[in-house]
């Protein structure tokens, strides 16, 4: 184990941004009238329209059951619907509304202030190595879990 200061630690340097960014994105959110796992949600079916509850909690790291009490929230505020799944009688697909919509169009351009106002010490540059470098850890750890 090394001597590294928890301040030294690039895990805890990641936890530190997360969390000044959900309590930034909590606060902005709640005036377009979502909150931050809402908007997680719906900007995954913004992007994969039809995923079943379960799929939808994967991709938001949330667990099946956390995801079904947001859809409902969502279904009830006329954002999301969910539909039958036309080959599994079971499964219910859901779909962003027209109303969902614009308001994660709305959303949207809360949450690109805030990653603005995050990113702002960094160039144009800086900020694609910063992604890329940051993809390259989640896919470095998510290829060791994979072998375990």
């Amino acid at each position: 184990m090394s001597n590294k200061t928890v301040d030294g630690r690039i895990g805890y340097e990641l936890k530190r941004v997360q969390h000044a960014l959900r309590l930034k994105m909590d606060v902005g959110l709640r005036d377009a009238g979502l909150t931050t796992p809402q908007y997680a949600a719906m900007s995954v079916l913004d992007d994969s329209p039809g995923l079943s509850g379960a799929a939808l909690a994967r991709r938001c790291f949330v667990t099946p059951q956390t995801m079904n009490q947001i859809l409902v929230n969502l279904e009830s505020d006329r954002l999301v619907e969910r539909r039958d799944h036309p080959e599994h009688g079971r499964v219910l697909q859901a779909f962003l509304t027209k109303r969902g919509t614009k308001s994660l169009a709305k959303a949207h351009r809360t949450v690109d202030e805030i990653e603005e106002q995050m990113l702002d010490g960094l160039g144009k540059k800086k900020r694609a190595r910063f992604l890329d470098a940051l993809l390259s850890c989640t896919e470095s750890l998510e290829d060791r879990k994979l072998e375990q």
